[in-house]
């Protein structure tokens, strides 16, 4: 495929660009899937919370969204992550 050709897309407001999100975050909605790095938590925000509602502990989040065409762009998780 030609990496002019592939487009990312979010499913959450239907935004596209022929290029990735900065820092793999919507440039319009600014929504992203964060999973809690303790207990596995997954939560969609535009920035991960301090404090993880799930576990009540202070944690790392890491980017889970997927923006790439082959795990259906950045509206999923990105199943490679979990």
């Amino acid at each position: 495929m030609n990496s002019k050709n592939v487009k990312y897309e979010c499913k959450n407001c239907g935004y596209s660009s022929n290029v990735k999100f900065s820092s793999d975050i919507c440039p319009k909605c600014g929504l992203t899937y964060w999973k809690c790095g303790k207990c596995g938590f997954l939560i969609k925000a535009t920035i991960p919370p301090n404090i993880c509602p799930s576990c009540k502990e202070k944690c790392d989040f890491h980017n889970v969204t997927c923006y790439t065409p082959e795990c259906g762009g950045s509206g999923n998780v990105d199943p490679r992550l979990l």
